[in-house]
């Protein structure tokens, strides 16, 4: 302590300006004359820089794990010793080493380097709400001095680092939002300074771990939306700092341990959505939880009545008990002043009896409250008047699927600032008033399922903000109100199963926003279908099925382009179906059965990708289509059209009778065609193999010569280069004497193939001077084409010797009549030889082998002629090449020369018949 005040002291007086001199107790003994001297103060500086340059590489590696900073906020890291100065670096005052990094919230996208492990004086890391990615290094546990660490809204992943622990002065961490898999290490139990522990969102699994019982600090314990199995430990109950539990959307069992209900401090327990944690709550709960302002239970097994001591509870805003198994009447509420959600859906609340609502009347006190859902339970009795008083913040009222009778008081309309109203399935009777229309911030009206009779008031065109109507499955009658085309937001209206007749409005189709579904259906409505339906354009479902519709389907309900689903049967539709309706290619289910539709089927249907077609029961006349959803017999349906024929089997519809005639003639045309058709082929065959034999021979006196008079000059330097340095990659054929490279020469850009002849292999300098002498002695447009030769050195003094041929675009002739496999799926078009294409290179083969046994100078035997020496030019001419195996048949008086042949090598491929 002594010397940290002499420090601070020594700093201060430096600041200052003032000199140090020793005391009377020579304690200080530092020189005056240091002081004095000018650049002492930046000599210090950069002396504690030097010091911590360990921090600025530091800071500089996470940098450079940083792939992208939309914002720039790295951009002041520039390597200068100022690191202090850069962004979101805070230093302390007295070493100037990193304390604190806060870059939260600016999008950075990369990873934390293991560097971050040498900010040894870091007491607080934010990097939340950033797109972090991979593991969090577990080098952060050597930063003991660290206080805080909030990583939350990223998207780590792998495990905790259970080396953590060693950072024990950390006093809260923020996991959250992550892709954190794995067990949650048992060695953080040892932070006994921790407050905060937050581990929701991300993918951990196992048990909540005992040894959290150690963390005696602990305040907040955020653990939702993993994969935790298991109980919850009763050690939690005994950490008496404890108010905040979450621990919900896990898979937790077992019942809540008696020991959290006594934890007095508790302000939000949340074990909501765990499914299968039971049991039933103490009496008391109000009691020994007198804080609580959040209690989240739904989603699980509990059962029993629930404690009337929850109105003790007086600080309760959330009270979120739904999908359990409760039952017995709901506890009276009235001491919940600052209530602002309850949720009791989805229980076994009440007994069906006239009182079973009598606890609203205590919610009245409730002057926060915006949600009330008490749907799905056994609620009896009428809808009571004190409904009209609760809060006006009231948003969301949910009453559906109960008992309840009688009518919808006239006093709601005091419920002004009301979203969602939901009465379905229920046993409503009576009217809805007229001032329903003065709720015009409502957005869902769900009533369906009920008694209701009567009109829809006119003021319901008020409503201009609702999204979702559904009134069906009631007694209202009279026509649709045309009022509802000013609900220019809906997306759903279903009034089906009611008693509306009349026409449909214009009004109510014009209106665009409809995308979910309208359903007209199961009434007495009348009329046609007025072409306004093609305004509807984002509608993903129509019914208008079971009324008394008529005349035709109008051409405009083409443009609905987004129909997914459409019912239009049950009605007196007439006429074809409209060739528009080509235009609906999104259609799953179509049923247009039960009218009196006429004409033919539309081809156009088997290109839809239906799921259901059912034409049953009109007037179509024409040939089933055997295509497309018409080859299941068990997805469509055409029975009661006596006029149908053909399609598939199991359709069992008769044959069409002009379809058998038409079969018959073209079986008689066809057995005349046949033979004279084959007949014809012949000639024509034989046409064309004369007429190519002699054009061919015509046009070998113009050929051209194969060596020029002055070939074309290369070095090795030059075929290097053209070959990419002789590159695997250019290899298109390897012989036993030598490789062949594709090239292209600088000169004149010509693509060329290259032999390069293997001189380390006996024999190979004969194949070479044979091959030069064939060439020398040949000249024909079916042999090979020779562009130049090369004989030297190359770069290591080695001999090189090499013949630059014509490149064949179109490979060989092996290619072609045996492709390997896979090769077709490289080439755009597969492989295949035409029968005039065979002939034509049968022919040239033929040309070129007389031409080397008949005509040249020397007479030649190839002795090697198989289809990979066969290559074919862009015009697909046939060239044969590769004479490294060629003999001549050398005219010579000499017996020796005549009884054997010159340089004959390798096994024969072919030889001219005699020779």
């Amino acid at each position: 302590m002594g010397r940290s005040l002499q420090i601070d002291r020594f700093e201060s007086m430096l600041k200052c300006g003032r000199p140090i001199v020793p005391d009377v107790n020579g304690q200080q003994t530092v020189c005056l004359s240091c002081f004095l001297h000018p650049r002492f103060p930046t000599i210090v500086a950069a002396s504690r820089l030097r010091g911590n340059d360990t921090d600025r590489l530091a800071l500089l590696a996470f940098k450079a794990n940083i792939i992208d900073d939309p914002f720039k906020v790295l951009s002041s890291w520039n390597g200068s010793a100022l690191f202090c100065e850069w962004h979101g670096v805070t230093c302390g005052r007295r070493h100037q080493k990193v304390t604190k990094l806060d870059l939260r919230s600016q999008k950075l996208f990369g990873t934390i380097p293991p560097h971050i492990g040498n900010l040894s004086f870091l007491r607080e890391l934010h990097f939340q709400n950033n797109s972090l990615v991979r593991e969090i290094p577990s080098e952060l546990g050597r930063l003991s001095r660290l206080k805080i660490l909030d990583l939350h809204y990223n998207s780590f992943s792998g495990n905790i680092p259970a080396n953590l622990s060693s950072c024990s002065s950390l006093i809260g961490f923020d996991f959250g939002f992550n892709k954190l898999v794995g067990a949650v290490p048992i060695e953080l139990g040892s932070l006994s300074k921790l407050k905060l522990v937050s581990i929701q969102y991300n993918d951990l699994t196992g048990d909540i771990p005992h040894s959290f019982a150690n963390l005696t600090s602990l305040k907040i314990l955020l653990a939702t939306e993993n994969g935790f199995g298991g109980s919850i430990p009763d050690s939690l109950g005994h950490l008496g700092n404890l108010t905040v539990i979450g621990l919900g959307e896990s898979r937790l069992s077992g019942a809540i341990p008696p020991s959290i209900f006594n934890l007095s401090s508790l302000t939000a327990f949340d074990v909501i959505d765990n499914k299968h944690l039971r049991g039933s709550l103490p009496f008391d709960i109000g009691i020994t939880l007198p804080n609580l302002q959040f209690l989240g239970l739904s989603g699980n097994q509990f059962t029993g009545s629930f404690p009337n001591s929850i109105t003790n509870a007086s600080n309760l805003e959330v009270f979120e008990i739904a999908i359990n198994n409760f039952n017995g009447k709901v506890p009276t509420m009235e001491k919940l002043h600052k209530l602002q959600f309850v949720n009791i859906g989805r229980n076994s609340f009440g007994s069906g009896g006239p009182d079973d609502l009598g606890f609203l009347s205590s919610l009245t006190n409730a002057t926060y409250l915006t949600v009330l859902s008490l749907g799905h339970n056994k609620f009896g009795g009428t809808f009571p008047e004190s409904i009209s008083n609760l809060s006006t913040m009231l948003e969301q009222l949910t009453l559906n699927d109960n008992c309840i009778v009688g009518s919808i008081p006239t006093a709601i309309e005091n419920l002004i600032n009301l979203t969602f109203l939901d009465l379905s399935e229920n046993q409503f009777t009576g009217n809805i008033p007229s001032d329903i229309g003065k709720l015009q911030k409502l957005s869902v009206w769900y009533i369906c399922r009920n008694q209701f009779i009567g009109f829809i008031p006119f003021s319901v065109g008020n409503l201009s903000l609702l999204t979702e109507v559904i009134l069906s499955e009631n007694n209202f009658q009279g026509s649709i109100p045309s009022s509802m085309g000013k609900c220019k937001s809906l997306l759903l209206l279903d009034l089906s199963g009611n008693n509306f007749s009349g026409t449909i409005p214009q009004e109510v189709l014009g209106l665009s926003s409809l995308s979910l579904y309208l359903d007209l259906s199961r009434n007495h409505l009348s009329g046609s279908l007025p072409p306004e339906v093609g305004n509807l354009k984002n509608l993903g479902e129509l019914d208008v099925f079971d009324n008394m519709l008529s005349g035709e389907i109008p051409n405009t309900l083409g443009s609905c382009i987004m129909l997914e689903f459409l019912f239009m049967q049950g009605n007196s539709f007439r006429g074809p179906i409209p060739s528009s309706l080509s235009f609906l290619r999104g259609i799953q289910k179509l049923d247009l059965s039960r009218n009196n539709l006429s004409g033919k089927i539309p081809e156009y249907l088997t290109g839809f990708q239906l799921k259901e077609l059912n034409l049953s029961f009109n007037d179509f006349d024409s040939e089933v289509p055997i295509k497309g959803i018409f080859k299941n017999a068990s997805a469509t349906y055409v029975m009661g059209n006596s006029k149908l024929c053909g399609g598939v089997p199991e359709l069992r519809l008769p044959r069409c009778k002009v379809k058998e005639l038409k079969k018959r003639r073209s079986n008689l045309i066809l057995k005349l065609l046949i033979p004279l058709s084959c007949g014809l082929l012949g000639v024509i065959l034989v046409v064309c193999f004369l007429y190519l034999y002699w054009s061919k021979k015509s046009r070998q006196a113009k050929s051209s010569s194969l060596l020029e008079n002055s070939l074309l000059k290369v070095s090795y330097q030059s075929l290097l280069k053209a070959t990419n340095e002789f590159s695997s990659d250019n290899l298109i054929g390897v012989g036993s004497f030598s490789s062949v490279y594709k090239g292209v020469l600088d000169q004149d850009g010509t693509i060329v193939a290259v032999k390069v002849l293997n001189l380390l292999r006996p024999g190979a300098s004969k194949s070479f001077l044979a091959e030069c002498e064939a060439l020398r002695n040949i000249r024909h447009r079916n042999l090979v084409k020779v562009v130049t030769a090369c004989s030297g050195v190359d770069y290591q003094g080695n001999d090189f010797k090499a013949l630059v041929y014509e490149y064949m675009v179109n490979g060989n002739v092996e290619e072609w009549l045996h492709p390997i496999q896979g090769e077709d799926e490289v080439n755009e078009e597969p492989r295949n030889l035409g029968l005039l294409q065979r002939l034509n290179i049968t022919l040239d083969i033929a040309f070129a082998l007389d031409y080397l046994h008949n005509h040249c100078h020397t007479r030649i035997i190839h002795c090697d002629l198989k289809p990979s020496n066969i290559l074919l030019n862009n015009e697909m001419t046939a060239h044969v090449g590769d004479f490294g195996l060629t003999r001549f048949l050398v005219n010579s008086s000499s017996a020796h020369q005549t009884s054997r042949s010159i340089g004959l090598r390798g096994s024969i491929g072919y030889a001219a018949p005699g020779k």
